[in-house]
């Protein structure tokens, strides 16, 4: 079952999300996001590659939990 502290956020490892779900390679590698960056977060690589980290955030949590999954409130965490 799903549940929302599962989401992918902003401030999330790139390394962790593919650990945790590998289906979400293929969208990583759709925005070209290289190997040496996976110890970054998504929003530190989305922001060096001129990419909307809300977009990246939301085709993430598409990819890992389907299209019921609403993760405009996943790319809006603060990262304090």
């Amino acid at each position: 079952m799903f549940r929302f502290d599962q989401l992918i956020r902003r401030d999330t490892i790139i390394r962790d999300v593919k650990q945790r779900h590998p289906e979400t390679i293929p969208v990583f590698e759709q925005f070209n996001y290289r190997g040496p960056c996976d110890d970054c977060t998504i929003e530190t690589v989305a922001r060096k590659n001129g990419l909307n980290v809300l977009d990246v955030v939301a085709a993430l949590n598409q990819a890992a939990f389907g299209p019921k999954v609403d993760s405009e409130h996943a790319g809006n965490q603060s990262l304090t």
